[in-house]
């Protein structure tokens, strides 16, 4: 690790391949971080894609730690997952993308590994156990999917620069490229005849979204439905596939239009969308019955989210699965439609795989994440509270107190910042690597009041809500940060006087902004990978927003001691960190660089984030307790 300190008592210090550890005085700090380290879901990693039911319905496979973030299978009714032998290769964090399907005729697995030096598409048999590379593109693949009649898959790949569709026979691994639109054409799916593929255009800022049918030649390209104004975090994640109906009639999609994310549905020949179960809460992943009469999805209400199930047709949806406190996700149905598996977690648990019954709304939990020792019971569950800021807006958060709160003693107080800034702190244990329960629970455990706002801008909370920090960055959303201030300060238990900021991405780029902008505020600060993120446009677009959120001119009005974080081996495209970096040393201000090795721009690696986490307890403890 590199490290860089900088004050205005202290000369610059560089010191070039710095042991890991630094000698922790707190022998119970360190046990605790063993102890959170100790907790790992066994379904897949942060983003996995869902775990998908062979074509039997006896068997449902995923990616896992239990095989090294391979390939495991699960029987259906319960057991010990097993194993698959396919070889995915590791490839860092990145290598839990692999999103294993069957082949409609059962004979194949496919998945994505970078074992081979570029993200490409690989087969693994089922009857045999031997692994084949079906693709050599040598660029990146963002999407696939099989065709019925299992002698296809169909993907979107960046071989030619930007994302196109592209068709590849299987075995054979002969590709053809369908598409040239200079728009990213993402998210293919095949038509029940597997005579069409429909996909998605978007365009430059991810924001505009065309469905459209061609041939599997590529030819006749029609346009379905055009849908707008739908901010789509992820390069097409956000609005996914489009779903035909398995009498390939109907198309569902997602839309903002209602000012809320709602599912909509469509006719292939035209007309008018109409909303499936309109309401004022977001949705999510919704999956057609495989006899087309139901679509089931997720419904978030503040961060807790819940699996329904609504007529085809229209009419009242029932909700599956209902938790006061956590999140239900993935879900996919049986291939005879009596069972849907979800993933569920909460704050206190790690995700594990699910199935419930539609007969009768039975629920049978599949996997055991949480190790033995009665983890669970030791971490402290946040209350979720609501506060003004200064124009009035109603700001949702949560707020982490230490279990050993009195009266009479004082706290210092953490604003945690999430990255997006679309994005929306939830009911989930594990979410983002470094805003995981984990770094909240090991930081609240020391002594800290935690408090992470979905400040405005974020997702979750309609439309307008959305978009209210558009055009005012670092500004109208640092007022919701300033306001969760005042509701820490307003706290008994929590010393006002010793508040800090800290954040990933978005949330460190906001981290700074409250350290130039509302100087003396915070008495710590930790901005972690800083950086614009695509939500600002390509670097030569908005110029002047741009400078108003990172203005490096106010790093002199910095009162704020600051730790600064990232991967060791950087990223070129992102240079805000080492412009910040060289601003802060010619102002002679307080601050320290942290950089981990074998890192680029994020800190991924167990090994690098156990000792993050102690590098920012010594931190908060140096400046925020008395």
């Amino acid at each position: 690790m590199k490290r860089v300190i900088c004050s205005s008592f202290f000369f610059l210090l560089i010191l070039v391949g710095l042991n890991l550890s630094w000698t922790q005085s707190n022998e119970q700090s360190e046990n605790l971080l063993d102890k959170l380290f100790q907790i790992n879901t066994v379904v897949g990693g942060w983003r996995s894609p869902s775990p998908k039911w062979s074509p039997d319905g006896s068997q449902i496979v995923f990616e896992s730690r239990l095989n090294d973030g391979g390939l495991v299978s699960i029987n259906a009714e319960g057991g010990f997952p097993k194993r698959l032998s396919a070889n995915v290769g590791k490839t860092g964090y990145f290598h839990l993308y692999h999103d294993p399907r069957w082949s409609p005729d059962g004979k194949w697995i496919s998945y994505i590994s970078a074992k081979s030096g570029t993200r490409e598409i690989w087969l693994w048999s089922v009857k045999d156990g031997h692994d084949l590379r079906l693709t050599n593109l040598g660029g990146q693949i963002s999407a696939l999917n099989w065709s019925p009649d299992s002698k296809w898959i169909s993907l979107s790949s960046d071989h030619n620069g930007n994302f196109d569709i592209w068709r590849v026979a299987v075995p054979s691994g002969e590709v053809l490229c369908l598409t040239s639109d200079n728009l990213n054409e993402v998210y293919p799916a095949w038509t029940p005849d597997s005579k069409k593929i429909f996909y998605v255009r978007m365009d430059e800022r991810w924001i505009d979204h065309d469905i459209i049918e061609i041939t599997v030649d590529g030819q006749k390209p029609r346009l379905i439905v055009s849908d707008k104004d739908f901010f789509d975090y992820g390069a097409g994640r956000t609005f996914g596939y489009p779903l035909i109906s398995p009498d390939g009639k109907k198309v569902v999609f997602p839309s903002h239009r209602s000012g809320w994310i709602n599912f909509w549905i469509v006719p292939v020949e035209g007309g008018d969308p109409r909303p499936i179960a309109p309401e004022e809460a977001d949705q999510s992943e919704a999956k057609w019955s495989p006899d087309g009469r139901s679509i089931a999805y997720i419904s978030n209400h503040n961060g807790t989210k819940s699996l329904h199930v609504v007529p085809a047709e229209g009419g009242k949806p029932r909700i599956l699965v209902a938790p006061q406190i956590g999140i239900c996700g993935s879900p996919e149905w049986s291939p005879d439609g009596t069972r849907i598996s979800y993933i569920f977690s909460s704050l206190n648990k790690p995700k594990d795989l699910y199935v419930v019954y539609l007969k009768n709304g039975e629920k049978k939990q599949l996997t055991f994440s949480m190790p033995a020792g009665n983890l669970e019971k030791s971490l402290i569950m946040p209350e979720k509270i609501t506060y003004k800021s200064s124009d009035d807006l109603i700001i949702h958060a949560y707020l982490y107190k230490p279990e050993s709160n009195l009266p009479e003693k004082k706290f210092p107080g953490i604003v945690w910042i999430h990255g997006g800034p679309t994005a929306q702190f939830e009911d989930i244990f594990q979410h983002q690597p470094q805003s995981s329960q984990k770094s909240v629970q090991f930081i609240v455990q020391n002594g800290y009041v935690v408090l992470q706002p979905n400040i405005r801008g974020s997702s979750g909370y309609g439309k307008a809500f959305q978009k209210g920090n558009h055009g005012c960055w670092g500004e109208c959303d640092l007022e919701d940060v300033l306001g969760g201030v005042k509701y820490l300060q307003s706290l008994p238990f929590v010393d006002d006087d010793r508040i800090g900021v800290t954040g990933r991405a978005y949330g460190g780029m906001m981290t700074v902004a409250a350290a130039m902008n509302a100087p003396g505020v915070f008495k710590a600060a930790v901005a972690e990978s800083i950086y614009y993120d695509y939500e600002l446009g390509d670097l030569k677009m908005n110029a002047e927003l741009r400078q108003k959120l990172f203005n490096l001119e106010k790093v002199e009005n910095i009162k704020t001691p600051i730790l600064i974080i990232r991967g060791e081996d950087g990223d070129p495209t992102r240079p805000e960190t080492e412009l910040l970096v060289e601003e802060l040393t010619k102002h002679r201000k307080l601050f320290q660089y942290n950089t981990y090795p074998e890192e680029a721009y994020y800190v991924f690696r167990t090994k690098n984030r156990q000792q993050m986490l102690l590098d920012k307890l010594k931190f908060y403890d140096k400046y925020l307790k008395r």
